[in-house]
């Protein structure tokens, strides 16, 4: 076999082991193409995390298998969450697999295609609470930004949540080791980096004894080259006195904060193992206004989880309509085995979903009515290029995060590069997203 492509679901963390495995691929001297059709080897990386994510990797897997059965394909490899939390299932239900690889493996996966060629059909499932492998990538992202994962795995234990059995406990990479792949990004161009983990705020309480996500940002912002830091995933009750300041002081530090809150409701978030309580977050929220101007807010809500009665999703509704939370990703709750909370007392599925749509709903008039309080500014945008279809360019500002916020569209009588920034103007909006015109400052 010479050309293999590997193709990535789910998150951001997910997707810096498919990066790494590219590196390894092509290190051992195979051709990777995005094509599928054009691969002697299909790579799917899964995801398992929730029953739609299950789904889409079954879908791949099966789409393969049928690339196969016409002679185009002729190996088909499945790692990541699916491949470690079905490893006993999976080689039999679906036949057409050839490998599997765990999480704790990403590092095998050149050993694992060899031995598909020898006819094998290996299932390698290395330690999950192993130290993280310090392997290059090949970036897949861009132009101009890249993710950066600090640790893997998650040791908090929500009771609805299956990645500590299939990612293993909670592991911080060392400081030094993240800030030479930090400084490798941007010696290769990267502008923004994208800090990312299952709980961030957790960072070097395994290795250092102590919280040190605030350090580790403040020597991010020493590398030249970097101009943007977002952090992803920051659990409310890890917002340390020395992070906020961190975040609030820092130029380079991005004034945009994904917090993950799930729900509001006390007992809900108690049932749920969830560190901390709705009315720290109430408390919370505003502060952080206060101490960061202009900050935008970004989290992540489950309808229907355990305990939530129509009394508990109204006071999530009217949280939301009094925090003004600017972004959100809004989940129906999947009941996965071997959780928890798949054996408690929950609203069934079709109630769960509309109840995630009323949310929707009221969060589109929150984005919205944010989208218009910008008309009239101008914000510095990191283009990604043009939008044939719309004649525009492409990029995103502070408060738009990759894959989960949308765009900034914009004109502009000079060209303008992928990877670089430009101030524009917003004077509306397409189809929602907010849009404008570049200005430039003459030179005096």
């Amino acid at each position: 076999m010479s050309k293999v492509c590997l193709i990535s679901l789910g998150c951001a963390k997910n997707l810096i082991d498919s990066e790494q495995m590219l590196s390894l691929l092509d290190e051992a001297g195979f051709e990777l193409t995005a094509d599928p059709e054009e691969a002697d080897a299909a790579v799917v990386n899964t995801c398992a995390f929730i029953e739609s994510a299950k789904s889409e990797a079954i879908e791949n897997i099966l789409a393969m298998g049928e690339l196969k059965k016409t002679g185009k394909l002729k190996k088909l490899v499945v790692t990541g969450c699916l491949a470690q939390r079905y490893r006993d299932e999976l080689m039999t239900e679906m036949p057409e697999i050839d490998a599997l690889l765990g999480t704790g493996s990403v590092s095998d996966i050149v050993g694992v295609l060899r031995k598909t060629e020898r006819g094998k059909k290996p299932q390698v499932y290395g330690d999950i609470n192993a130290a993280l492998d310090e392997a290059d990538r090949v970036v897949s992202t861009g132009p101009g930004w890249a993710y950066i994962k600090i640790a893997e795995g998650c040791s908090n234990n929500c009771a609805y949540c299956v990645i500590p059995s299939v990612r293993g406990r909670y592991r911080s990479r060392p400081m030094e080791n993240i800030l030479a792949e930090a400084r490798g990004l941007a010696a290769s161009g990267v502008r923004e980096l994208i800090v990312v983990a299952q709980d961030p705020t957790m960072y070097g309480m395994d290795l250092y004894r102590k919280r040190a996500l605030a350090e580790l940002t403040r020597e991010l912002c020493k590398i030249d080259g970097i101009e943007w830091i977002r952090l992803h995933y920051l659990y409310p009750d890890g917002m340390t006195e020395e992070l906020i300041d961190t975040i609030a002081t820092e130029p380079k530090v991005l004034k945009y904060l994904d917090i993950p809150i799930q729900h509001i409701n006390n007992k809900i978030l108690k049932d749920m193992r969830r560190r901390g309580t709705g009315d720290e977050i109430r408390a919370l929220l505003p502060m952080l206004r206060r101490r960061i101007p202009g900050v935008v807010l970004r989290t992540s809500l489950i309808t229907g989880l355990p305990g939530e009665g129509q009394a508990e999703f109204e006071e999530l509704c009217d949280f939301l309509r009094e925090a003004k939370i600017e972004r959100a990703g809004v989940f129906p709750f999947s009941p996965e085995e071997g959780t928890p909370a798949f054996d408690m007392d929950h609203v069934n599925t079709e109630e769960a979903v509309a109840r995630a749509e009323i949310i929707r709903e009221l969060q589109a008039g929150i984005m919205e009515a944010y989208n218009e309080s910008r008309v009239g500014t101008v914000t510095r945008v990191l283009c990604e290029g043009f939008d044939e279809d719309v004649g525009l360019y492409v990029g995103r500002s502070f408060a738009e995060s990759p894959d989960v916020d949308g765009y900034i569209f914009f004109g502009s009588d000079r060209e303008c590069l992928p990877g670089e920034f430009y101030d524009v103007a917003i004077r509306g909006d397409l189809d929602g997203d907010p849009a404008g015109e570049a200005v430039f400052r003459e030179e005096s």
